[in-house]
This record gives structure tokens, sequence and C-alpha cells, in this order.
């Protein structure tokens, strides 16, 4: 399977799956970071993933999102704000989705990623009006009412279970406080299933749920909290299922997000390793066979804040 430059075939791509350094933050490092930090996905596992993305975003949340979009007063257009953009997958999923002039403001702590999505992001809407696109380098978590001024939308995805409370807790105050909706996509939910099943399934996924929870992340109880947090800020909250379902058509990204997910639970718990090493042969001979087809389970989040600010 191709894996881009400098990866060899087999190894997992820097960031791919759900693993990562302690501490790290894919994607968009919240906190201060030297200017030297590399980003924590690569840009091959943020390609590799956006079909599955795609096919998994909760259609069910857009209908909602439209009307109030369309009954925002005085607007000529929207105005959204992407946080921790990536390669701008979200972007070119919703605009193409959403009726009437769009201006995207990319948010990324990746100057390469924030070209990468400026330059491949959507140029037109579903009616055909223009989509315009300015970026902006910076840590996500200060984001404020003021910063939002005039925000229409904010959206973000695979954002907030690299998230803490504290974190959450200031991007619901933003939101609502800015009076803007928030969608926010494919927070994990921290189930799988792996068909054939394995005896070592569900040990796995419990040390790698703890994996996801280190240094104070929410990780799987993020999208709870986040509808909390919006909830108490007097926002109308929904939610919805947004699993991938992989099977032998995904099997690069199978691949990826197996030896990813296999490798966070056994830093979590080094005991494992010596089984984990058998299954994880196990498992991607039965990909290689397409025999394995896998769930992920996420949940998408809409969360409609009253209009003109609405924080409690």
């Amino acid at each position: 399977m191709a894996v881009g430059p400098g990866h060899a075939p087999g190894a997992v791509i820097p960031g791919a799956g759900p693993s990562g350094n302690p501490g790290s933050r894919p994607t968009v490092k919240l906190r201060e970071a030297g200017p030297d930090d590399p980003p924590r996905y690569a840009p091959e596992w943020l390609e590799l993933r956006e079909p599955a993305d795609a096919a998994a975003r909760a259609h069910d949340l857009l209908d909602p999102l439209r009307i109030r979009l369309a009954n925002m007063p005085g607007k000529s257009g929207v105005v959204i704000h992407d946080l921790g953009c990536g390669t701008g997958s979200m972007g070119r999923w919703l605009a193409s989705r959403l009726d009437g002039a769009q201006h995207w403001i990319l948010h990324d702590r990746d100057p390469y990623l924030l070209h990468f999505a400026a330059v491949s992001s959507s140029r037109s809407a579903a009616d055909g009006s223009r989509v315009t696109v300015e970026t902006r380098r910076g840590d996500v978590a200060r984001l404020t009412p003021d910063a939002l001024h005039g925000a229409s939308l904010v959206t973000a995805s695979a954002l907030l279970d690299v998230l803490t409370r504290e974190e959450i807790d200031a991007l619901a105050a933003a939101c609502t406080g800015a009076g803007c909706p928030a969608l926010l996509t494919l927070s994990v939910a921290g189930r799988v299933e792996l068909t054939p099943s394995h005896p070592l399934d569900a040990e796995l996924t419990q040390a790698f749920n703890d994996h996801q929870r280190r240094d104070g992340l929410l990780g799987p109880d993020a999208v709870t909290a986040a509808a909390e947090a919006f909830s108490e800020h007097g926002a109308t909250v929904r939610l919805h299922p947004s699993p991938w379902r992989l099977g032998p058509e995904q099997a690069a990204l199978t691949e990826q997000w197996l030896r990813g997910w296999v490798g966070a639970a056994v830093e979590e718990r080094p005991e494992l390793r010596a089984e984990a090493e058998v299954y994880l042969t196990d498992r991607l001979t039965a990909l290689a066979a397409g025999e394995l087809r896998v769930t992920v389970h996420h949940v998408d989040l809409l969360a409609l804040s009253r209009p003109g600010g609405g924080a409690s």
C-alpha cells in the first residue's frame, strides 16, 4: 500500500490511526508550541481518512443547520470558522451542501496543512454561490466570542476528543457568546466492532480508551462533556452517530487505523505486547484476505446557540 514519501510499506504514518505521542494533540497544537514542532498528523493520514469521514458524517444534522443559517438576520452570506482544519476536508464536504455565499476561515497550527487546505478548498456552494477562504495559524483553545465576532458557524472534525474539559467549556462559551451554531463531527465514542470478533477485542478497546484519556484529555467522554457544556451555555444540542464502516474497499485505511489502535493500547498497557503482536498479525492477515470488517463509532454534535449570544 502507498503510504507517502519516506514511509515504509506496512509502517504507521506519523499520527495515523488514533495513536500518537503521550500528550500530543493531533492536527492542531492547542497549547503553546515551538515553531519547529512537527505536525501531529501527516497529510497522508488525513487524505487517507477523508472518504471515510465524508461517508460517516451525519447528514441528518444538516437540515436544522440550514434552517438556522437561513434565518440569521442581516446576512448576505455566511462566515464559517473551521477549527483544526487539517487538509480542509470539512470545507470540501460541507461547502457544497450549503446554499449561499460562504467565507471560510481555516484555523490550524501547521502552515503546510493550512496551505494545502486553502488551495484545495471548494470554490462554489450548493447553489453555485461563491466560496472564499482565508487561513489563520494559531491556538484554537484561546478562541473567545470576540475572535468569533461575525461568525455564522463553527465547525471541526475529530477535535473534541483531544480537548480537556476546560478547553471544551471555553469552546462552548465562545460559540454561544458569539451566538453562532457549532457543527463538531467525528468525535470518538469509545466503541469499535471487528468482524469476526476476537477474545482480545474488549481488552484492547479498554486500553485504547484509557490511552485517549491521558493528560486530562477527554477522549471517548468528550462528546458527552461537550453536549453538557453547550447546554449549560444555553444552546440546543443534537447528537447523531457517525460511524466509520470499513470493509475490503477501505483496506489501506483499516490497516493504518488498526496499527495505530493496537499501538496505543500497548503503549497504555505494555503487558499486552506479546498477545497484541499475535493479534495484529492475525487481523492483518484477515484484512489482506478481505475477511475483516471494522466499525469505528463516532458521534456528531450540532449545537444551536441563541442568535446574538446566549451564554448563561
